[in-house]
């Protein structure tokens, strides 16, 4: 439940910022999907971090865990830009359209990625 709440502000961040950017500010999509992925990618770790998952690391080895977390994310971020890249340039869907579905794969990502290697199995 709680995963599912900070991903749906975490979204609504994203697809904000991607709009945003591209409509009034008239930013090139991939590079408006990337910077919304990446700011909503640091709100859903801060989030995530405090009332999702339980850290597997201690206080000393925070910096393991933000490691991770940003090679997870960075696998994350090359999967949502190949994947609009190829619905909107390839199969000519529009933008937004193409969002939505790279978010339902890379939500899968993010997802078991995180649980296999940021959260405690305590």
């Amino acid at each position: 439940m709680k995963f599912g709440v900070v991903g749906i502000i975490a979204t609504v961040i994203d697809f904000l910022l991607l709009t945003i950017l591209t409509e009034y500010f008239g930013v090139f999509y991939l590079f408006s999907a990337a910077i919304s992925f990446i700011i909503s990618t640091i709100f859903n770790y801060i989030a995530s971090m405090h009332f999702v998952f339980f850290s597997r690391y201690d206080a000393s080895k925070k910096h393991t865990e933000i490691l991770l977390f940003l090679l997870l994310s960075a696998v994350g971020l090359i999967l949502n830009q190949i994947f609009m890249w190829l619905f909107v340039d390839i199969i000519y869907i529009h933008y937004i359209i193409a969002k939505v579905i790279a978010t339902c794969i890379v939500m899968l990502w993010n997802f078991v990625s995180r649980k296999m290697w940021l959260e405690s199995k305590e």
